[in-house]
């Protein structure tokens, strides 16, 4: 089997605050922006890795969700641990400093962790736990 990851999703429950974070903070370009009614979807991703994109889109918005399940969601937003994403860097240290001074919600500094990785964390504007690890 041959598999790519093509996208993955997170929810952005600003629109404008999450694409600013992503284009202007982690450098992503936007490949898509569809809106419908009130709510919009916005793809973006790595410059020079069009197969690989992170949709940020509305959440709790399943036709399916209760209206507890919804709250839950959005408590979970909240307090940042509903969604994450784990990205890779040559240099943790040069990339924390960049994201770092455009403002980023700092979560953890880069440290060496026990299981041999060197890594960072941030949360984006929706509480999206955004870990960064330096590449071995």
């Amino acid at each position: 089997m041959n598999l790519t990851i093509h996208n993955t999703f997170l929810p952005a429950d600003n629109p404008e605050a999450s694409l600013a974070f992503w284009r202007d903070t982690m450098g992503f370009e936007v490949r898509l922006d569809v809106g419908y009614g009130d709510m919009r979807w916005i793809t973006v991703g790595p410059p020079g890795q069009p197969q690989t994109s992170i949709v940020l889109h509305p959440p709790a918005v399943d036709p399916g969700l209760t209206d507890d399940e919804k709250r839950t969601i959005a408590e979970l937003m909240a307090k940042g641990s509903y969604a994450s994403i784990v990205l890779s860097t040559p240099n943790v240290d040069e990339t924390f400093e960049q994201v770092q001074k455009n403002g980023a919600d700092v979560v953890q500094e880069p440290i060496d962790q026990p299981y041999g990785l060197r890594d960072c964390a941030f949360r984006d504007p929706a509480g999206n736990m955004v870990r960064i690890n330096q590449q071995a």
